[in-house]
């Protein structure tokens, strides 16, 4: 599964590069936040097809076709372009997510950018690598540290308010905050380049991998409450929002934004 992994993010994030800043044409989803590309149908169709010539009898979970679900304890959750609204734009913030859950965890996790050629493989119990090296995250202080965070279009004013109180928070307990809603920003999490991440609006598919991935390198991915993500494979938990925060272990500890 390790070796199938590997070749379904890399020849995804290979037909992404082919593509990049090519004259496109996208339709908008859920909302004005939210759009697909000839290019997210075209990994998801190569990823899903790869899957199926190895492993027929698992389970596919993807962003663009949704559950295929064959009974089996494995499940491979996949995001084909992450980052589609960077991407469609020309801004190079985007790449590859899968993870392969046994039951309700995964186990195996990785994540392509496809732009710097950054390949991300992650094993429970057996660390997390980047290009073969082991990641390693820091132990850092929250003053010193940049910071993400991203948020996308809602209609809840309270939700809205939620945001700008963590952004608040950032701004004045951080060095500076960046932003590209996408797996760069976990990626950059894993690293230690950022010292922690928020994002108020994820899928499964946006965070199974990377959870996997920063568990492994030392620090951790969580709910903005603060408590351990619970993941849903259901149908009905396809549309289910992540509202979630990625830093150091050393970093959780210094939070209070109350």
């Amino acid at each position: 599964m390790k070796t199938l992994l590997s070749k379904a993010l890399t020849e995804a994030g290979k037909i992404q590069k082919e593509n990049f800043r090519k004259k496109l044409s996208f339709e908008q989803k859920e909302s004005i936040s939210s759009i697909v590309t000839e290019v997210d149908l075209m990994c998801d169709i190569v990823i899903t097809g790869l899957i199926l010539q190895q492993f027929p009898n698992h389970n596919i979970l993807t962003e663009e076709s949704g559950l295929l679900n064959n009974n089996s304890e494995f499940t491979w959750v996949i995001d084909p372009l992450d980052g589609t609204s960077n991407f469609a734009a020309g801004i190079p913030w985007f790449g590859v997510l899968i993870a392969v859950f046994k039951h309700d965890q995964p186990v195996l996790a990785g994540a392509y950018l496809p732009i710097d050629d950054l390949l991300y493989l992650a094993e429970t119990g057996k660390g997390a690598f980047l290009n073969g090296v082991k990641l390693e995250i820091p132990v850092c202080e929250l003053k010193n540290s940049l910071s993400g965070f991203s948020i996308d279009y809602t209609d809840d004013a309270a939700f809205v308010d939620l945001g700008m109180d963590w952004y608040r928070f950032l701004i004045k307990n951080t060095r500076n905050v960046r932003s590209t809603n996408s797996l760069v920003d976990l990626m950059q999490v894993a690293e230690g380049r950022l010292g922690l991440a928020v994002n108020l609006f994820t899928k499964i598919w946006d965070i199974a991998a990377p959870w996997l991935i920063i568990k492994e390198a030392g620090g951790q991915l969580k709910h903005l409450t603060d408590s351990e993500l619970i993941f849903d494979l259901s149908n009905e938990g396809l549309m289910k929002n992540y509202p979630v925060i990625a830093g150091s272990t050393s970093i959780f500890d210094q939070i209070d934004i109350s």
